[in-house]
């Protein structure tokens, strides 16, 4: 039972207006994109949009999902999302069902796992990076912008944290019944580990889906960029010819409501994913966290 005092009350209002304040903080930017994309050429090149659309109109939206390149750069954004997330949860889970074991099961766990926080620590760098991903002769493939980021240390440790909270008799029983370990993780620790695995697939989901800094180091071809790095060179770099390779159809149209609308369907996808996984958040991040 709580006693609410007068501290419990002011740090409680503390803690909604700071969380009311950061939730509007993250959905007015979100709303101020969709209101421009609907808008018509004149307010939103003279900045006139705000929350509301002016001039409503779906110009924009039709420019955009008749573009051949941005449907190609949203094709390879949803391959390497889906490919990505794959390779990494196969790798993830893994290696921490191997180091969620003690050290009369794994003997060499210390070292693998010291190995792997020094990885998250410290890294090579760039060039070491692009050299390596040159010489393997990855460049302008989907694996370099897979292979490099496949094992993420700190989801490893939440999902390796997961596992050692599962009771030790479910994983005696399988092997006194002459199952393996593969058998064991497979029928055992995955069916009740779905909030962890829920959760850090969407951790790995997102970071795909939003990373474009790579695609500009390995990937020359614009054609075979993913969609993030595809909206990262047409709002940053303003190279517009990306956008649509004939300039003169995007005459009576403005750029921004193109971007915005670019940047809108570039979102959509993770919004629609995040309710579905977000009741696993809780329970897939903190079990595990607490010692008895």
């Amino acid at each position: 039972m709580y006693y609410k005092t007068s501290g419990y009350r002011i740090f409680s209002i503390f803690n909604y207006t700071l969380l009311t304040l950061i939730c509007i903080s993250c959905v007015l930017p979100l709303l101020h994109i969709l209101a421009v994309s609907f808008s018509g050429s004149a307010p939103a090149n003279s900045n006139l949009v705000g929350l509301l659309p002016i001039d409503f109109n779906v110009e924009a939206y039709t420019k955009t999902l008749n573009n051949s390149n941005f449907h190609q750069a949203l094709s390879m954004g949803v391959y390497r999302t889906l490919l990505g997330t794959f390779v990494g949860m196969v790798l993830i889970v893994l290696a921490a069902y191997a180091l969620s074991k003690d050290s009369h099961g794994f003997r060499s766990r210390s070292f693998y796992t010291w190995y792997f926080l020094f990885t998250m620590l410290f890294s090579g760098g760039i060039v070491p990076a692009y050299m390596l991903i040159r010489n393997l002769d990855l460049m302008n493939s989907i694996w370099a912008l897979v292979l490099p980021v496949a094992v993420n240390v700190f989801n490893m440790v939440l999902m390796m944290n997961f596992f050692r909270a599962v009771p030790k008799e479910l994983e005696e029983a399988s092997l006194i019944d002459g199952a393996g370990h593969f058998r064991t993780l497979w029928s055992v620790f995955l069916p009740i580990s779905m909030p962890a695995l829920a959760t850090i697939s969407l951790f790995t989901m997102v970071f795909h889906w939003n990373s474009w800094f790579d695609g500009l180091l390995f990937i020359t071809d614009y054609k075979k960029y993913p969609l993030s790095t595809f909206l990262q060179t047409v709002i940053v770099q303003q190279d517009f010819n990306k956008i649509n390779p004939d300039v003169n159809e995007l005459k009576n149209i403005s750029q921004r409501t193109v971007k915005s609308a670019q940047i809108f369907i570039g979102t959509l996808p993770i919004l629609l994913v995040y309710p579905f996984l977000q009741k696993y958040f809780v329970k897939g991040i903190i079990l595990g966290a607490v010692k008895e």
